[in-house]
């Protein structure tokens, strides 16, 4: 089980690695911002502030420069470790 942080809010969830971050989120009673839910709209863009995650789909709705500065979509995306999430302007 991975611990996952949304900050400055400060809430929390634990993931087990296979659930989407989204999921995970919402099995904890979470609610992160959201609509598509196919890594397509960036709705619930956020940047990983600390470890790590993996999109389960190839290519989601980010750049190549937002990928390499640490976005993610939290719809399409597993925890590798622990996280610390900081939500897009859109929050």
């Amino acid at each position: 089980m991975f611990q996952i942080r949304v900050e400055p809010k400060g809430l929390s969830f634990e993931t087990d690695g296979e659930a989407t971050l989204l999921a995970s989120a919402a099995r904890a009673g979470v609610v992160l911002r959201s609509s598509c839910r196919n890594g397509s709209c960036r709705t619930c863009i956020c940047r990983v502030q600390s470890g790590s995650a993996r999109h389960v789909i190839e290519w989601p709705g980010l750049s190549l420069e937002e990928k390499q500065d640490g976005y993610i979509l939290p719809c399409v995306a597993v925890a590798m470790s622990d996280l610390v999430l900081v939500p897009g302007d859109n929050w």
